[in-house]
């Protein structure tokens, strides 16, 4: 039937709009988030950002870090490319190997899924700022000591994703150990050794906590 024909799907089609739809979504999918239906005044005098480069500053390792970058630019490219904090590697460049991973405000996360913009006002780690006083982190250590590395390219990824799993979980089985990091990948296959050095490192921080 056609909504010539049908009156009332006619009305029930014209009651649809797209700011109503996007209410929906942002109540019941958390995709968007409360202030993205602004009113049109709030929208006028909202700050653009772009396309040309912004100055932000990001903590990085317990230090402020000033830079300007384009509002596309990933926290990855940021810290490579404009900072020189460089452990982080590019791999995949589409957040599935985790060789780019670092903790932000303690959580493991793919540095090339970041906006460097939207990574402001958070605490960044890297490997460069794991080691206290010139001692390597028990994880680093333990890595070195199971022969946990070959190729180097996912070393900094899994240290750094160890390092935070531990942080969450001091006393990981083995099993847990392999399924908390499974958003690692190995292309060297080195996995037996990196999962017993999470265990190890795991013993080490355990006692030096208790010392």
């Amino acid at each position: 039937m056609s909504l010539k024909k049908d009156p009332e799907k006619r009305k029930r089609k014209s009651n649809f709009s797209r700011r109503g739809f996007l209410q929906g979504v942002g109540v019941t999918s958390g995709v968007l988030t409360t202030g993205v239906l602004e009113t049109e005044a709030e929208a006028q005098s909202a700050k653009l950002l772009g396309p040309g480069e912004v100055p932000i500053t990001l903590q990085i390792n317990g230090k402020p870090y000033k830079t300007s970058v384009e509002p596309r630019s990933t926290l990855l490219d940021t810290l490579r490319h404009r900072l020189d904090i460089t452990a982080a590697k590019r791999v995949c460049d589409r957040g599935t190997c985790g060789a780019c991973t670092v903790s932000v405000d303690g959580k493991a996360m793919y540095s090339c899924t970041v906006l460097a913009i939207d990574a402001q006002g958070r605490q960044i780690q890297t490997l460069e700022g794991l080691s206290q006083n010139g001692k390597p982190h028990p994880v680093s250590k333990a890595f070195v000591a199971n022969d946990a590395q070959q190729c180097g390219y996912c070393t900094p990824g899994f240290v750094m994703a160890a390092k935070t799993f531990l942080d969450h979980n001091p006393n990981p089985t083995h099993e847990e150990v392999k399924a908390g990091l499974g958003g690692n990948l190995c292309r060297c296959g080195t996995y037996m050794g990196i999962r017993q050095a999470v265990l190890d490192a795991a013993k080490e921080m355990k006692g030096t906590k208790n010392a």
